[in-house]
């Protein structure tokens, strides 16, 4: 199997790697995977011996044209997703504080506005692009919203975000990956020139501003380059994911018909439809984890420096934690999944995301009740960093 393969169907090696002893190294990832539920919280439970660095390490190195471009940018600077300890609590903090249930509480007009006016776009014209129309636009406008950024700077900014993630991700010749690199360099600019008229602002780019750089003086170049990584980091984690939740809920919503009827007979189990999507199709399918000493997990004996892949996405499907797995069955008895992570390194932006879905089921029930699929079979996307469809096509 390569790579991309695994990316767009992971389920079967996951399943095997459950059933057998121990942890399997599988090639594609160049890491131990870490399937069982209990294997993957305790790795999430024990950051002192399994790392933060490198979680997301690229599948494409860029070339030495494209980091030239990046070269004169702010930015580069480590973020909270991949740093342990102090660092890491220091980079988390201010995200808790911007993204508290007060903050995402304040944001839920603006997001039933939005939400209502992308639904109103397409509602008479009985056939949408759900990823494109919807899925992508909903989540960007309302991360962006809560950074503070000028809605004119919206689309060049969520554009130059997914630059920088195919930079990383997708294999692109040299021309197309300055390109990239360009783009992304003017959004890193962009957070800069944002972060310093931000220093007293309510909203979350305010926020990263004052708690990476407290009191009253400038920032120094390396505080400038942390505030930018990390606004630049948390638009992207902000929307992608949410992203992907809302291509995966409604689509395994409407392939088992009588999923989306129940719904539509009992919205109060909109919430339960939510925690059904991400366990059976976690947003983000894993983070690596560098294992910092000798060590021993699940019966595998570890060295110091060897990496391990730990998947949410074969957590939610783990038979010695959920009855029928493989089923997507919103009126299950809830039980815990770890797809918004556990530990420390728990998802901050997991209650902006909920509520985010939230709206969007209770908007779909009251006014496209006839929704149905529309078009081909739906093909995964091949990332394990938003798993998502490519395109889903919808009608009523």
């Amino acid at each position: 199997m390569d790579r991309e393969a695994l990316y767009r169907d992971p389920y079967p090696v996951y399943a095997r790697a459950r059933a057998a002893p121990g942890l399997t190294f599988v090639e594609e990832l160049d890491a131990w995977l870490v399937a069982r539920h209990a294997d993957v919280r305790e790795v999430l439970g024990r950051p002192d011996d399994f790392s933060s660095k490198g979680a997301l390490r690229p599948d494409v190195i860029p070339g030495p044209r494209a980091f030239a471009e990046l070269a004169g940018a702010p930015g580069g600077a480590p973020v909270v997703l991949s740093t342990d300890g102090e660092a890491h609590a220091r980079y988390r903090r201010p995200l808790t504080r911007g993204l508290s249930p007060a903050k995402v509480a304040a944001a839920l007009p603006f997001v039933r506005a939005t939400a209502g006016d992308l639904v109103a776009s397409f509602a008479k014209a009985g056939h949408v692009e759900w990823m494109s129309g919807y899925a992508r636009p909903l989540p960007a406008a309302v991360i962006c919203h809560l950074l503070g950024l000028d809605p004119a700077d919206v689309p060049a900014a969520i554009r130059a975000g997914n630059r920088a993630e195919d930079l990383l991700f997708t294999p692109m010749s040299e021309d197309d990956q300055v390109a990239a690199a360009r783009e992304v360099a003017a959004l890193r600019h962009l957070f800069a020139a944002h972060a310093t008229r931000s220093r007293t602002a309510e909203s979350l780019t305010g926020e990263l501003s004052r708690g990476l750089a407290p009191g009253p003086g400038e920032p120094t170049p390396e505080q400038h380059d942390e505030i930018v990584a990390n606004t630049q980091n948390v638009m992207l984690a902000g929307h992608l994911t949410t992203t992907a939740l809302l291509g995966t809920v409604v689509h395994h919503l409407l392939r088992e018909r009588g999923q989306w009827e129940l719904l539509c007979e009992r919205p109060e189990l909109a919430g339960a439809a939510i925690e059904e999507a991400a366990r059976y199709e976690a947003p983000v399918q894993g983070f690596r984890r560098t294992v910092t000493r000798p060590l021993e997990l699940a019966g595998t004996a570890l060295g110091e420096g060897e990496t391990v892949f730990v998947s949410f996405g074969s957590a939610g499907r783990d038979e010695a934690v959920f009855e029928r797995p493989d089923e997507f069955d919103i009126a299950r008895e809830p039980v815990r999944h770890l797809s918004f992570g556990h530990g420390v390194h728990g998802c901050p932006g997991a209650l902006l995301a909920r509520e985010q879905l939230k709206v969007t089921l209770e908007l779909l029930v009251r006014e496209l009740p006839g929704l149905r699929l529309a078009g081909e079979d739906v093909v995964m996307a091949a990332t394990f960093i938003h798993r998502a469809p490519e395109e889903l096509h919808l009608g009523w």
